[in-house]
């Protein structure tokens, strides 16, 4: 008689396949000020994770939003450091990540990008298409990404809702679908008609300050054309146009990156936020087979595997810690689990992991795919580090960006300089800034690289706040930076206009320029010497 078959196998990944299915995990991505803090807000509002709306910048009793936590984001009312919101809601768990929308900041918008299944790109409704919203779709279509569109802010004076639709087909190539449509021009926001069911229309009424969710009042159409008068019939008629040309929602063309489903709403007093949660539930794609370093899809039901996006110390001022933020690629995650570090073939215990939700935290016992954990005290973990569980697995690592603005660090308080390294060192393995060393300069005076120049505030902020080690910074006069090798190093720190600084942290020689006419002499005049172009704004940089 032979033994009974293990079903536990069968069990477990019967498990990790259903959890994975409820998990929705995605970014929102923008423009600065098109209000992207203030829907992440609602969106936690609307799922019942809070109990009131904060404001990007609190006015009266409004508190400062959940997902913007730094002293220096409520001060400035910017995002300056992404932030991982988890969201319980209609049995689906939404991993929502917020990311800074400064042009500055982009380096970090990029990591969260690699973490993510969807994006959900907002747009201000009188501006549209902004540069910084081009730069991270371009970003998102080449990651393979689908994005959601959501048109905010139409509770102010705006454009034409069909002209933004031309825009986003015109300029980036996705075809727009709307799923619900405006009542009132930009400005005289009515209510939504919803094309996902027989066009109901709900008219929207404001709640004091949008602190709460916004009541809604669900009306058939003869009330709606008697109560809205002339913005009905102009919205009826719009929508006639849009079955004409056919612009219906087509999954598979959305998967694909050729089509993106749009909503129209006011984030602020919550217009329109609960239909794009349940665009998200419905629609969002869950966490499926990810690529590994070998070029094979790995499984969500495989042995755990996770890879770190994010870096951040300092969030609880009590203790000092250093979180890694970690997205669960494949398998169960157990809290206590020894895990493999891949980069350093070492264990990695799990004792301490967390879920966060803007400043708050609690302890994570289990995780499944599309999940994103923080592991605490993460010492010798950097970002775009894999762990994984059974045989080793490696993701690809996330590229540095170029850097266009640099300038020597030095500690005002030479009685500090442990404290001066090791705060440095910490923005290093953070990607708050790229840290590199020169042979001449040496490590008293590192030199810090930056996509943008705010992104050296935030380094004399955190410096002075939380290492107590100041640090004085002179900028250099240099606008480029490409990759070089030992071979071309010395001849190129011999030539006028060019310094060669050593590796960063991802190893890479680089070899700094004043600007692109001095880059173009040096290749013309060198022509074997390797210069090579570094990642810049989700794109290969172009000489």
């Amino acid at each position: 008689m032979s033994a009974p078959a293990d079903t536990s196998g069968h069990r477990v990944t019967a498990e990790i396949r259903n959890e994975a299915g409820r998990r929705r995990t995605f970014a929102v991505i923008s423009h600065p000020d098109a209000g992207k803090s203030t829907l992440t807000e609602a969106l936690a509002l609307h799922a019942a994770a809070i109990t009131s709306a904060g404001a990007v910048h609190g006015k009266g009793d409004r508190r400062g939003v959940t997902s913007d936590w730094m002293d220096m984001e409520q001060a400035r009312g910017i995002s300056i450091t992404s932030a991982a919101l988890r969201i319980d809601y209609d049995d689906r768990v939404l991993n929502l990540l917020d990311t800074p929308g400064h042009a500055d900041f982009s380096e970090d918008t990029y990591r969260v990008l690699a973490a993510v299944d969807c994006a959900v790109m907002l747009l201000d409704s009188a501006k549209g298409l902004e540069p910084q919203t081009l730069k991270l779709f371009d970003v998102a279509r080449n990651r393979n990404i689908p994005v959601i569109t959501f048109v905010n802010k139409w509770d102010r004076p705006g454009r034409e809702p069909l002209e933004l639709l031309d825009e986003i087909e015109q300029r980036i190539g996705l075809r727009p679908t709307p799923l619900n449509w405006p009542v009132g021009i930009a400005g005289d926001f009515r209510g939504l008609i919803d094309r996902t069911r027989d066009n109901t229309y709900t008219r929207l009424h404001r709640t004091p300050g949008g602190a709460t969710r916004a009541l809604e009042q669900t009306l058939d159409h003869a009330a709606a054309a008697e109560l809205e008068g002339p913005a009905w019939h102009q919205a009826t008629e719009e929508l006639d146009l849009l079955d004409e040309i056919g612009a219906d929602f087509d999954e598979a063309s959305f998967l694909a990156g050729r089509s993106s489903p749009v909503l129209f709403g006011a984030a602020l007093p919550n217009f329109g936020v609960s239909h794009l949660l349940r665009t998200l539930i419905d629609l969002a794609p869950a966490p499926s087979a990810r690529t590994d370093t070998t070029g094979a899809p790995r499984p969500v039901e495989a042995p755990f595997a996770g890879f770190v996006f994010k870096m951040q110390a300092n969030m609880d001022k009590q203790h000092r810690d250093r979180m890694a933020f970690v997205r669960v690629c494949s398998g169960r995650f157990d809290r206590g689990m020894v895990l493999t570090h891949a980069a350093t073939g070492r264990p990695f215990a799990t004792k301490y992991t967390q879920a966060v939700f803007g400043s708050e935290r609690h302890t994570v016992d289990t995780a499944y795919p599309g999940d994103v954990i923080a592991l605490v005290n993460a010492q010798s973990l950097r970002v775009g580090d894999t762990l994984y569980d059974g045989p080793k697995v490696e993701f690809p690592p996330i590229p540095s960006f170029a850097p266009e603005h640099f300038a020597v660090a030095r500690a005002l308080d030479s009685g500090r300089y442990k404290q001066f390294r090791r705060g440095i060192a910490q923005l290093d393995s953070e990607g708050v800034v790229q840290v590199l060393v020169s042979d001449v300069r040496g490590e008293q005076a590192p030199v810090l690289a930056a996509v943008g120049p705010l992104q050296f505030d935030v380094v004399r902020h955190r410096m002075e706040h939380e290492f107590r080690a100041p640090v004085e910074l002179a900028h250099l006069d240099y606008g480029l930076a490409r990759r070089t090798d030992p071979d071309s190093a010395p001849v190129l720190h011999g030539l006028s206009g060019a310094e060669v600084l050593t590796r960063r942290s991802d190893n890479a020689l680089l070899v700094l320029v004043h600007n692109k006419w001095r880059l173009k002499v040096i290749q013309r005049d060198h022509p074997t010497l390797l210069m090579e172009p570094l990642l810049a704004g989700g794109i290969e940089e172009q000489n």
